[in-house]
């Protein structure tokens, strides 16, 4: 979809197959990865001129206490589902489920993980709006994580029953994907930005017509911030990335030059996400993404706003900007932040983002920020 808040350059589906087809051939045939106009991406040199967006972006903010409610109020805010899915669509939602299949407390209300109410009634729109397959999907931590477990916040449903719920109104219309088992293929990106020959993302999110990121508002240790755009390290594989199939972590993304940082903004560049719904119920502060004794520590919005909060928007990087500045963080701050606004893939100028809905001054809460850890090794999550 064209419009205002997109940034410039960006590639239609087409011509990211025809891009991902001559990185594979390249790799194939053992070549460096060279593209049109770039030198080879290596230690110490970033291969990427510096273009800020010109454009002006959009964010709608959403308060409340029902997050299916929400939900709905948000996306029409935005001016409907109708004005990012076109009928027929494959639209791949990537959550943030960063814990599922591990041995922890309930996910849900620790606030490691994208609710499953928000996930289920963004995917219900895309459906209102003809959306042909809708591709629920994450490749967490594990080969495979049960579906079950991704319970609702009142206890009474989950992922799994909800999406039996939309497939048996919607035609069978929609997937649940462990991407790390469940990906029919992992294609190669251009890595512009590491000194990585390639970067390979799961072919459903790569090959849908459009793709749609819903993290939770948390603090990264070594991110800070852990938002619409870090949200796309989990569309990678652990077992090319983690050292093999049963490692926790990616710790190759994390230890090329640039950091995960520069790996997940490849991805993000390659795919060009379309619209970011932002979970800011309950999150995490502190030394996350996750919560624990000696990681971060749960926060429930309703305690330091009075209500729950969401936000969209069909530029992630003023979604992911605004987010910052609501706990108190400005994006030149935030590394990948300011290199992703740097660099055109969206824009963090406050001066440049319209906020409907709020404005900054209503939504700013206290948050504890992250300590940002040592080495990237000491960071085994995404």
């Amino acid at each position: 979809m064209e419009g205002e808040n997109l940034p410039p350059h960006e590639l239609t589906r087409r011509e990211l197959l025809k891009l991902i087809g001559g990185v594979g051939a390249g790799l194939a045939f053992g070549g460096p990865l060279m593209l049109p106009g770039c030198t080879p991406a290596v230690p110490g040199v970033i291969p990427l001129p510096t273009a800020p967006s010109t454009f002006s972006a959009r964010v709608v903010a959403v308060r409340g206490q029902n997050l299916y409610e929400m939900t709905r109020r948000l996306i029409a805010g935005l001016g409907g589902m109708s004005t990012v899915v076109d009928p027929g669509d494959t639209v791949f939602i990537k959550p943030n489920f960063l814990t599922a299949g591990l041995p922890r407390p309930n996910h849900t209300i620790t606030g490691e993980i994208t609710k499953p109410e928000i996930v289920v009634a963004v995917a219900e729109e895309c459906l209102i709006a003809g959306a042909g397959q809708v591709i629920i999907g994450d490749a967490a931590q594990v080969p495979r994580f049960g579906w079950e477990e991704l319970v609702t916040l009142d206890g009474t449903s989950h992922l799994a029953a909800e999406a039996a719920r939309l497939n048996a109104h919607y035609d069978g219309r929609v997937q649940l994907a462990c991407l790390n088992s469940d990906s029919p293929d992992w294609d190669a990106l251009p890595a512009r930005r590491t000194s990585l020959s390639a970067i390979y993302a799961s072919s459903l999110v790569t090959r849908a017509d459009k793709v749609i990121s819903i993290p939770v508002l948390k603090t990264h240790h070594i991110a800070r911030l852990t938002l619409a755009l870090k949200n796309f390290m989990g569309v990678t594989p652990i077992a090319r990335y983690g050292g093999g199939s049963e490692t926790i972590g990616r710790f190759v993304l994390h230890a090329t030059y640039g950091g995960p940082e520069s790996a997940f903004l490849d991805v993000v560049d390659a795919i060009r996400p379309h619209l970011a719904v932002i979970d800011a119920s309950i999150g995490c502060e502190g030394y996350g993404p996750w919560v624990g004794p000696k990681a971060g520590h749960t926060v429930d919005m309703r305690e330091r706003l009075g209500d729950w909060l969401m936000l969209a928007s069909t530029d992630l990087v003023a979604a992911d900007a605004t987010a910052a500045r609501i706990v108190g963080q400005d994006y030149t701050t935030i590394p990948y932040l300011s290199s992703a606004y740097d660099q055109g893939l969206g824009q963090a100028r406050a001066d440049l983002i319209a906020l409907d809905g709020a404005t900054l001054d209503e939504l700013r809460v206290e948050w504890e920020p992250a300590r940002v850890a040592s080495s990237p090794s000491d960071s085994v999550m995404k």
